[in-house]
């Protein structure tokens, strides 16, 4: 598959760049898809969670009632948790959600992902990106000029391009990374993926190695 390559004002360069079938034309596989993101969404959660068992609460263990002859089971502590205020049962503690995935997994992912943008024409290559300094407003012009402003865009860049990133920060459907962080779930968040040309040589060598 080949594609236009643009420059930052929308117009076409004359240039055309061919995408690799081996990372942007394979049957995607959906599992793969759907583990990678599993693995990412897990390793945002901070697993902090935490809620007092009948152990860890403040209150008198004196014993409340005699133990028979009142109609009633025994009660022996108010922090059983049959009270209002008493200790939870089997309440969440702090832990890791990380779990392990292969990297050929995780590969297959993404070539998966890129695939699916690929086949519905949702990927649009530069010739490059840069700013002098941070802009913002000169970063929606670029959005503009791409028509591209309503859309929820992944920018990708071949490297960390700090001006890049702050111009795009403050902007609620837009996000730049560098190549080397490109991952399932945001390529698959996004509507469209655009890339420079250095971006998508480096994708390529990663997802062939």
């Amino acid at each position: 598959m080949e594609l236009k390559v643009l420059d930052i004002n929308g117009k076409e360069t004359g240039e055309l760049v061919s995408l690799a079938e081996e990372v942007f034309a394979i049957e995607p596989n959906d599992h793969a898809i759907y583990l990678d993101v599993k693995q990412y969404l897990a390793n945002q959660r901070q697993g902090t969670h935490k809620a007092k068992e009948r152990g860890e609460i403040t209150g008198s263990t004196r014993k409340l009632k005699r133990q028979e002859g009142h109609g009633d089971g025994p009660a022996g502590s108010i922090k059983s948790p049959v009270f209002k205020g008493g200790g939870r049962i089997f309440g969440p503690r702090p832990r890791d959600y990380f779990f392990k995935l292969n990297k050929k997994i995780k590969v297959l992912a993404r070539k998966s992902v890129l695939s699916y943008k690929a086949r519905q024409a949702e990927i649009v290559v530069l010739d490059s990106l840069t700013f002098d300094q941070p802009r913002t407003k000169a970063f929606v012009g670029v959005l503009k000029n791409l028509a591209l402003d309503t859309k929820k865009i992944l920018f990708i860049t071949p490297d960390v391009d700090q001006n890049v990133y702050l111009s795009c920060r403050n902007l609620p459907k837009a996000q730049v990374i560098p190549s080397q962080q490109i991952n399932t779930y945001q390529v698959l968040n996004a509507e469209h993926l655009v890339l420079t040309k250095e971006a998508l040589s480096k994708i390529e060598t990663m997802l062939k190695s």
